[in-house]
């Protein structure tokens, strides 16, 4: 079955930077569209940002210039670089396939707190 390992979370202060990991198994990475979604306590999932198999990129309009999403197709991972980051990010932090979503991962918790 796929598995999707999320890493790299942590607390950060404003402004700060943190760089999370996703390492998926279980299909043919290379073959498949991935995102990065978040979910903050009490509120929905929301898809953040995808990369295509292209490797063409979209982005929420709320982390649009701050989040950069590539993937390592040799190491079957996929990274979001999240730069400037706002008290608003806080959530934890999941990734998937946006065309065909698998069971989720454990997430990763990402903090931006003073």
């Amino acid at each position: 079955q796929v598995q999707l390992v999320e890493s790299g979370g942590g607390l950060v202060q404003p402004g700060g930077s943190l760089r999370l990991s996703c390492v998926v198994s279980g299909m043919i990475f290379r073959l498949y569209d991935m995102g990065w979604y978040r979910q903050a306590p009490g509120k929905q999932r929301e898809l953040v940002a995808r990369i295509t198999v292209g490797r063409s990129t979209n982005y929420v309009d709320s982390v649009k210039g701050r989040f950069t999403i590539s993937r390592d197709n040799a190491k079957n991972t996929v990274y979001l670089q999240m730069n400037t980051l706002k008290p608003e990010d806080t959530a934890v932090y999941y990734c998937n396939v946006p065309t065909q979503v698998f069971v989720w991962g454990q997430g990763t918790q990402v903090t931006v707190s003073s």
